[in-house]
């Protein structure tokens, strides 16, 4: 059953995605029990419960019945009362930790001299400098990492990452935090997502307790906010933000910001916030070479020293599954989850056959980057105003048959393309949508230009 359940768990992370299984599926818990046919789930929360119950019920019941045919049925339930079943260590992404997105930040640990208790973050272990990969796209990001987290007078602050999603821009985080921490134990540290940073502020007002919330974070001796896009829009949020960032400054502190794009980039954020950020030190992630992914793969096989995984099949991988390493080491989870439970050994008909609907996605795979750099040459113009605030008609329309070609082309969610344009609301995206293809039907330019972008992106 544990084993089992690692694997459900595998496949739930790759298939609902990093941020949303951290936030509402990470915390189930699979209650220990002798029957294999009705499973029995608990999650700390009603709250969650009833999500989880609503959204993931059927899902959870077919992922189950994938790796064991006799399950009936799947029961979700608030509060566990006996043990939860410990889930088997499996290698997880670069990229996401769950700890260090969604959990909050852990209680305070006494000092040693008996003093002010020091913050202590949920950090992943695992996602130390020693464990990053590096190669020539990421070199830059991994060496300013580590001059930030080095004892002694702070070098340059704030340090802004950026680089698409799953490049190892939150392992870089995590390896900071750990390192600033073995040199100054007793220091406060918080690592938290943008989200999480914007959720607490607003807890704070309803609450009416702001000062504490303001008071715990511009106290910290080093702050890392990650995913800072999705402030994007929301002013009380960057209003809290920019008077955070310029204490944290001012103090002299270490600061590290992370985001999908660079700072001016980030349509939707005061550009005072903006100004703060590119005046420390900004270094990109670039998407990831072939014998990046290939290192990769190694270090994550080399930590599993029972599993015997073909030459060819590490090629195989490495060459198709180039969107992100936090999916090509899911795509590693999964073969080796699956040889594991089934007791077959890894070759190449194996992979293919547990990887199909993966493989045959990231072959034709089609990323909203590619998108609007398509859309933004075909057009004669930068693909920073397909992310601007304008809406003249000369961007405007491009703007919605990019997004027409997001939607059709990718797997990205409504809101998830919205963030892509600016941070623009899903219902923009509808908008862009159907009114795309009315033109289609009517408009002959704008048809010609969709099917010469859906002849360029697709072949």
């Amino acid at each position: 059953m544990a084993q089992a359940w690692a694997c459900v768990r595998a496949n739930l992370r790759l298939s609902a995605g990093a941020r949303l299984f951290d936030q509402w599926l990470a915390p189930i818990a699979l209650v220990d029990g002798e029957d294999v046919q009705d499973i029995r789930l608990t999650l700390p929360s009603a709250f969650m419960t009833t999500w989880v119950k609503s959204h993931y019920a059927d899902r959870l019941l077919h992922e189950f019945r994938a790796v064991l045919p006799g399950v009936r049925s799947v029961e979700i339930d608030t509060a566990p009362r006996v043990a939860p079943v410990q889930v088997i260590a499996a290698p997880v992404v670069e990229a996401a930790p769950a700890p260090a997105v969604v959990a909050p930040v852990a209680a305070p640990i006494a000092s040693q001299d008996g003093g002010e208790a020091a913050e202590r973050p949920a950090l992943d272990p695992r996602l130390t400098f020693d464990r990053f990969v590096v190669d020539p796209s990421n070199m830059v990001a991994l060496n300013a990492a580590r001059a930030l987290a080095q004892p002694g007078p702070v070098r340059f602050s704030p340090l802004f990452l950026h680089g698409g999603t799953g490049q190892g821009k939150t392992h870089l985080m995590n390896a900071i935090a750990h390192d600033f921490l073995a040199s100054h134990p007793n220091a406060r540290v918080m690592l938290m997502s943008a989200e999480r940073f914007m959720f607490e502020f607003v807890a704070a007002m309803r609450a009416r307790d702001t000062f504490a919330f303001k008071a715990r974070l511009r106290s910290c001796d080093l702050l890392l906010i990650d995913d800072l896009q999705f402030i994007a829009g929301k002013d009380a949020t960057q209003e809290e933000f920019f008077h955070t960032v310029n204490e944290i400054m001012a103090a002299g502190k270490r600061l590290v910001i992370a985001a999908d794009r660079a700072p001016q980039a980030l349509d939707g954020v005061e550009p005072r916030i903006l100004g703060r950020l590119s005046a420390g030190l900004v270094a990109d992630i670039r998407p990831s070479s072939p014998e990046l992914r290939h290192a990769v793969l190694m270090r994550r096989i080399a930590d599993m020293p029972d599993v015997k995984v073909p030459g060819e099949v590490i090629e195989m991988l490495a060459s198709r599954i180039t969107s992100s390493i936090r999916e090509l080491e899911g795509a590693l989870t999964r073969v080796t989850a699956y040889a594991m439970l089934t007791g077959e050994t890894i070759d190449m008909a194996f992979a293919q056959a547990t990887l199909g609907d993966m493989l045959r996605g990231a072959q034709r795979r089609v990323t909203i980057d590619q998108i609007q750099k398509a859309v933004a040459d075909h057009f004669e113009m930068k693909p920073l105003d397909l992310v601007s605030a304008r809406r003249a008609r000369a961007v405007a329309r491009p703007r919605q048959i990019a997004m027409y070609l997001a939607k059709r082309l990718t797997t990205r969610s409504l809101p998830e393309i919205g963030r892509k344009f600016g941070g623009r609301d899903h219902s923009t995206v509808i908008h862009a949508v159907r009114r795309i293809e009315e033109l289609r039907d009517t408009d002959r330019d704008v048809d010609g230009a969709v099917r010469v972008l859906l002849g360029q992106l697709e072949g």
